[in-house]
């Protein structure tokens, strides 16, 4: 097999293949809150900002989970990993199916939802990419980050559809079974390193000494403790922690009721957001070609500036033209800062420590969006409207733009691993 996939195809592209159905499955769990904020409010007759702090906590642990997740990576390979965020995805799903009161909501459907989707996150994408690729890495980032789009793009419609001729409960089964039904091809296909199969990462040449080093798990202790001593990881993580709050954790999950409140149904409202993940899709994996071409500090400045003032227009739309509008707008780069945040990460703190680190920085985003999913809620409650809330979005968006132009600026932002700088 090693030498069939050494001549005529790298046996990464199908590690790729596994690790995007793997990402699309946990983006489809991660969609449920967004759509079922509503149908839980009107059966249940739960407030909706209780219902947000349960989006909070699953979005907080789904942050905290990350980092190890991506510690554990580094030291074993993401094979078992994945099999271990799967199958913790289908346990909170079949018990969230049965759910009655408000703690199994926080504890089932909140905290252990978040920890099955944070062991399998974006920090995954980017170790694979790392291990398995030297060419290619910012495209392979792309692809991940539009595999998180194409699970949008599933899964928003069909939940609705599902929710609405089968209820939330049956639905929340189906996404339990289909957690369950890809471990068995990760056992098949997964593999941890390309050593595993005989060979080296994808691209790597004599031209790249560090190639092979950084396909083995990373051995040495404190590389934290110096990524927490330079300015590059605070303001990565800042300009994260903005893209979190102004991403899923507002828009992700508020969207769908603050169409809603304008009269527009939810089957709609569902299409807006698949239109916003199909050009997330096509956004995402345009930023991962452009990452391998062009700045990666001025594309985040450019992301990130054009998101906030997206988000700034947003209280002044109401009509589906106008929404459809700003789907297509914010879609091009809900998650577009992916490839570029993991290649600062990778070149300022070397290949090897990507997940390690990228898991704290990931943490950061979760954080964001947990606050934001919170205090959107807290928002619509007090106020009666997103606005305000999407208006204090747009201008931290703005912050962020600016404040990517000096990642990795200052000159005591080492390399951490010199020899795959």
């Amino acid at each position: 097999m090693a030498k069939l996939f050494g001549t005529r195809l790298h046996y990464g592209w199908v590690v790729v293949a596994i690790t995007a159905l793997t990402l699309i499955i946990s983006a489809g769990v991660r969609s449920a809150p967004g759509v079922m904020v509503v149908p839980l409010e009107q059966d249940m007759h739960w407030s909706r900002a209780l219902i947000s702090l349960a989006v909070s906590i699953g979005l907080l642990f789904y942050g905290l989970t990350a980092p190890l997740s991506g510690w554990v990576i580094d030291r074993i390979g993401p094979r078992m990993v994945v099999v271990l965020g799967l199958a913790v995805m289908a346990a909170s799903m079949f018990a969230s199916a049965s759910m009655t009161s408000l703690w199994q909501l926080n504890i089932f459907w909140g905290a252990l939802s978040g920890v099955g989707t944070g062991i399998v996150a974006l920090v995954l994408g980017a170790a694979v990419a790392n291990l398995w690729f030297v060419a290619r890495r910012g495209l392979i980032t792309g692809i991940f980050g539009a595999s998180t789009s194409a699970g949008q793009l599933i899964f928003y419609p069909l939940l609705v559809w599902m929710i609405g001729t089968y209820g939330w409960r049956t639905s929340t089964l189906v996404m339990g079974i289909a957690a369950v039904a890809l471990i068995l091809p990760v056992l098949l296909f997964m593999r941890n390193s390309p050593a595993d199969v005989g060979l080296q990462p994808y691209g790597a040449t004599a031209l790249h000494p560090g190639a092979q080093a950084a396909s083995a798990p990373a051995a040495e202790g404190g590389v934290m403790r110096q990524a927490l001593a330079t300015p590059a990881f605070w303001l990565l993580a800042t300009t994260f922690f903005i893209c979190g709050a102004t991403s899923n954790g507002l828009i992700g999950t508020h969207f769908i009721p603050h169409v809603g409140d304008h009269g527009i149904s939810p089957n709609i409202a569902a299409g807006l957001l698949a239109l916003m993940g199909t050009m997330n899709f096509v956004g995402t994996i345009i930023s991962g070609w452009l990452t391998d071409r062009f700045n990666p500090r001025k594309l985040l400045a450019w992301y990130y500036s054009f998101r906030g003032l997206s988000l700034l227009l947003l209280p002044f739309v109401t009509s589906y033209t106008g929404l459809m509008v700003f789907a297509v707008m914010f879609g091009l780069d809900y998650i577009a800062t992916v490839p570029p945040t993991t290649a600062l990460v990778a070149d300022t703190f070397g290949r090897k420590h990507v997940g390690t680190v990228f898991g704290w920085i990931f943490c950061a985003h979760q954080i964001g969006a947990a606050s934001a999913a919170w205090l959107g809620g807290v928002a619509h409650d007090r106020l009666g409207h997103y606005g305000t809330a999407f208006l204090v979005a747009g201008v931290l968006a703005l912050l962020a733009g600016g404040l990517a132009l000096r990642i990795g600026t200052a000159r005591r932002a080492p390399q951490l691993d010199p020899s795959v700088a």
